[in-house]
Formats: C-alpha cells, structure tokens, sequence
C-alpha cells in the first residue's frame, strides 16, 4: 500500500474524494478540503491550490484534531 508523504501534490494522490465542510465558502472556494487515503491516513489541502501541497496526517492525528475543534480550542484563531 503506498504511503504519501507530507507535500505530495495533492493532484498526484488517485482515486481519492475530497470532502469539505457544508459551511465552506462556495463562491470564494476558501476551504479545507480532506481526502482518506488507501492506508486511511488523511489528506488535507486547501480548495484555493487544489493542486497544491497535501499534508498528510494519521487517523489518530485527525481525531485529536477534531475533538479540539468541537471543544472550541481553535476558535481564537479566527478574527
């Protein structure tokens, strides 16, 4: 199974379905796009670039990631 290293243009990773949230900005296309790999690590890339750069992230990483964010840990980060 191919693993995808941090930077791998996200372009370059076959046969995945990026999600976005509902709450994306779809006229402005300013969103974060994740994508589960075969090895069911995640993508996340950024719907502006969607050729850009993939970070790479296990699926412990997004857990502790997203239970943060239904904590409200991240909202400061928001002006």
């Amino acid at each position: 199974m191919e693993r995808y290293a941090n930077g791998v243009a996200s372009d370059t990773i076959p046969e995945v379905q990026w999600m976005k949230s509902s709450a994306s900005n779809p006229e402005g296309g300013n969103c974060v796009e994740f994508a589960r790999l075969p090895n069911n690590e995640v993508a996340v890339r950024n719907s502006r670039f969607p050729g850009g750069p993939a970070l790479v992230f296990t699926p412990s990483e997004i857990s502790a990631m997203l239970a943060g964010a239904k904590r409200d840990e991240f909202d400061r980060l928001i002006v």
